[in-house]
């Protein structure tokens, strides 16, 4: 039965999206699939920019170190930048241009500038080693990066064709962009009418071919995306409202999960034009550091992986920082240990936890359990996200099954991505014959549409919430001449939930020890995806019936041996 919070969100939910209320909400048509639309979501985000950043005016936008942006000074000065990249930089309608460097407000006026300027927001993974960030830039076809310095040297030892335009991180926004904008006069510079069908983001996914693919996204499905976020926070707010409560001052949020990231880019800093939200960068976690810019800049909602919010409950100087004017510690890419829920909700100054459930190529939407709900159901991702979610459990061949049973989770929405890119197969592989998204995720929906993940289909690790691909690192292993066999798999972990772990088999007499590989392998890959543990198989490693190698054998043996 729906708890009384879940009824309350649901009749709130409904009254914002009401032929009456703010997020009018009709049908369209994609793919011949007819699907909810919210009307009065504005068809770009140049579009959106505009509207709520002269709405926003002189409250404050973006915090970066001392540095201080006004929602009117930010998008004044992404329209410079946009400018610059039309006239000096020849950016044309659908270019991909590349952002590569870490959470700053200079990250943030490079992505309004380049859809404004009519380019496609390629966002390039900051952890990237060379010849990742050279794999990336060639596969998209992006000819121009705007990149922090660190992030120039690797494309410089990269073999990547792209012009690399420098910003020091370290300057005001202004001066570090004020090298890409140049003198010219500007003013009378246009830039590109655009609509909901032309692309707005690529953002890259681990998968289970190996390495990342792009995910392409036209305005429309990013801008809808966006919207379906405000009205859940909406409805949270009417409740709170309604129980004489109402949040008092600016909404604040750190942003700590870095924004090539949907999860940063959608709900964290996309959704905060729209909510007139204070954005705080954090260009390195750090949970002391938290928790002195959650009181210093009183953050009204926290969003990371779930170590994050933990770190933080269980530092030994918590009690030396107040944190009770953040009212929601929420979290994403990974599920909460039940008993963390319960410590969180009672040791983080009032604050209550939040779950989110939703991936690259949904624009982050898909569920989302929260307060007395989470605290009941704490295994669950929550239900759908209203008004755009709509939710099928799949069996192999597409079709829907019935309630409670266990299939894999799709997702159909107007937010959903076009495709990967140059990728046509693994596009078609993506969805459903009726348009269904499939997440490579295995679940069930309960009596209550509360969707409880049990396995993954895909050879995906996560680890603290970022993705990574086992046959990408198998691949690196092999390129290592001593390699005779190897094999990547999860390998549990108290703080991170599971590492990637590898067991490896050496040609004869060329065994070299694990340190030696992890070394090689850091030349390879970013540091997030190197094994915690390599193991030295001694002889071949086990098959299967299929002769693939029997993975969950080692899985299961190695994780014994690890404890």
């Amino acid at each position: 039965m729906p708890s009384e919070l879940d009824m309350r969100l649901r009749a709130a939910n409904a009254a914002l999206t009401s032929s009456q209320g703010p997020f009018r909400t009709g049908k369209t048509v994609r793919d011949g699939i007819e699907m909810p639309i919210i009307e009065t979501a504005p068809a770009s985000l140049p579009d959106y920019y505009a509207h709520f950043c002269a709405q926003h005016g002189d409250a404050i936008f973006l915090v970066d170190g001392d540095h201080r942006l006004s929602f009117s000074e930010s998008h004044r000065l992404a329209t410079r930048l946009a400018k610059a990249l039309v006239a000096s930089h020849g950016v044309a309608k659908g270019d991909r241009v590349g952002i590569a460097m870490r959470n700053a407000a200079a990250w943030v006026i490079s992505y309004m500038a380049i859809h404004m300027a009519g380019g496609v927001a390629t966002l390039l993974n900051g952890w990237w080693q060379p010849g990742e960030l050279a794999e990336g830039i060639a596969d998209t076809a992006t000819r121009l990066v705007i990149a922090d310095e660190a992030r120039c040297d690797r494309i410089a030892q990269s073999a990547a064709e792209a012009r690399v335009l420098c910003v020091d991180l370290d300057r005001h926004p202004d001066d570090a962009l004020a090298g890409i904008i140049g003198s010219d006069d500007l003013d009378a510079v246009a830039l590109p009418a655009l609509d909901g069908d032309d692309l707005a983001t690529i953002l890259f996914t681990s998968g289970s071919t190996g390495k990342s693919k792009g995910a392409f996204s036209c305005h429309r499905a990013v801008v809808q995306g966006t919207f379906n976020y405000l009205v859940q926070t909406s409805s949270i707010l009417m409740l709170l409202t309604e129980d004489g409560k109402p949040p008092v001052g600016q909404p604040a949020t750190i942003v700590n999960t870095p924004l090539f990231h949907v999860t940063a880019e959608v709900p964290v800093f996309l959704q905060s034009f729209g909510m007139g939200r204070k954005l705080v960068m954090m260009p390195k976690w750090d949970a002391e550091e938290a928790m002195r810019l959650i009181e210093a800049e009183q953050i009204t909602y926290f969003v990371g992986v779930p170590l994050m919010s933990y770190e933080m409950l269980v530092h030994p100087n918590r009690a030396h920082y107040d944190l009770s004017s953040c009212a929601l510690f929420a979290a994403g890419g990974a599920p909460r240990p039940p008993e963390h829920v319960r410590r969180l909700s009672e040791g983080m100054g009032g604050g209550q936890p939040v779950l989110g459930y939703g991936l690259t190529e949904t624009n982050a939407i898909g569920c989302g359990n929260i307060s007395t709900n989470y605290l009941a159901k704490p295994n669950s991702t929550g239900t759908p996200s209203l008004p755009l979610v709509d939710m099928a459990i799949l069996d192999d061949s597409g079709t829907k099954l019935p309630q409670g049973a266990v299939g894999e989770v799709a997702i159909r929405s107007i937010a959903n991505f076009e495709g990967y890119w140059q990728n046509e197969a693994a596009t078609r592989e993506a969805f459903s014959d009726d348009g269904y998204f499939r997440t490579g995720d295995l679940g069930y929906l309960d009596e209550d549409d509360y969707l409880f993940i049990v396995d993954r289909k895909k050879d995906i690790i996560i680890r603290g919430g970022e993705n990574i691909s086992g046959l990408e690192v198998e691949a690196a292993i092999y390129e290592h001449p001593a390699i005779a066999e190897c094999s990547v798999f999860a390998l549990p972990h108290d703080r991170f939930g599971e590492v990637p772990g590898a067991a490896v088999h050496f040609h004869e007499g060329q065994q070299i020890p694990p340190e030696a590989l992890r070394q090689f392998l850091s030349e390879r890959l970013a540091a997030f995806k190197l094994p915690e543990r390599i193991f030295v198989h001694d002889g071949p490693l086990p098959r299967g019936g299929t002769e693939k190698i029997d993975k969950k054998a080692l899985r299961e043996r190695y994780a014994a041996e690890q404890v």
